[in-house]
């Protein structure tokens, strides 16, 4: 649950901040008028969302066993491609967005009025698919059917909660400091969802090697300890993976985790340089 709370919450952040720049550049800019079409654009957003993940859930439920375990991973893989795009271009897009926002929208209002329902829709839209994808995605893995709901709820009336301080200038965060750590905590929940991908494909068949396990903690991480739980589903983090899995997780896990840190690295202040002679004078 805590691995969808963040998912909610991230992808909830982006869309009321979407939501937000919109609103004020409206209301700032005495239109207040028009706000009626923004909201529209946003409602026929969310509920296009809804019923993706509810086509998701119903169309999973009709396939046998080896189908639906295809189909799993398949919806694992679309979520890991879309949250590694999702991650690097907010890690660019952070600074700029509002502006860019402004612009498109300026532009809209020329067009007419339910151009600006448009824009907002497809400004929400894709942030509504992919919380779709990566909450079927990510819910694979949890035993009780109510906990991804809770932990989507819960994330996105979060995100709800900061946007709406943000909007009304009661709190200020940096952004750009917020989105790069949960970027970096959401490639991990993303190795695990890869990992997730690869185990539904050993599952059907596809793959192959699914009682060879690259190890065996479960003495010092039983599963059914609270941070084994945690473990498992915030980073599908297991006692017991096979060598696949192991090397599905490592090795998307690790470099997109560099690729994503790496100008931070660089930006990193490097230590001041030692007076001449200091190493001498003692």
């Amino acid at each position: 649950m805590t691995a969808i709370y963040l998912i909610g919450l991230r992808e909830g952040l982006e869309i009321t901040l979407v939501v937000s720049i919109l609103v004020a550049f409206l209301v700032k800019s005495d239109r207040g008028h028009l706000l009626k079409f923004v909201w529209a654009g946003v409602a026929a957003a969310a509920l296009l969302s809804i019923g993706f993940a509810a086509l998701l859930e119903a169309g999973a439920a009709t396939l046998s066993f080896e189908q639906q375990e295809l189909f799993e991973a398949c919806a694992s893989f679309a979520a890991v491609i879309f949250v590694t795009w999702m991650i690097f271009w907010m890690r660019r897009m952070a600074r700029r967005m509002a502006a860019e926002l402004r612009g498109r929208l300026e532009e809209a209002i020329q067009v007419g009025a339910w151009a600006i329902a448009g824009m907002a829709f497809l400004a929400v839209v894709r942030e509504g698919l992919e919380t779709s994808i990566l909450f079927y995605a990510a819910a694979q893995g949890t035993k009780d059917s109510a906990q991804p709901l809770i932990g989507i709820s819960l994330g996105l009336l979060t995100a709800v909660v900061l946007g709406w301080l943000l909007y009304a200038s009661a709190v200020r965060i940096n952004l750009t400091r917020f989105f790069t750590w949960t970027g970096a905590l959401l490639v991990l929940v993303a190795a695990g969802i890869f990992k997730y991908g690869v185990h539904d494909l050993q599952e059907s068949g596809v793959l192959p090697g699914i009682n060879t396990h690259a190890y065996d903690v479960t003495g010092v991480l039983p599963p059914d300890a609270w941070y084994a739980e945690l473990l498992r589903g915030m980073f599908n983090i297991t006692p017991q993976p096979t060598v696949l899995e192991t090397v599905a997780w490592l090795g998307y896990g690790i470099p997109v985790l560099v690729l994503f840190l790496l100008p931070l690295l660089k930006k990193a202040p490097k230590p001041a340089a030692e007076p001449a002679g200091a190493a001498t004078s003692a």
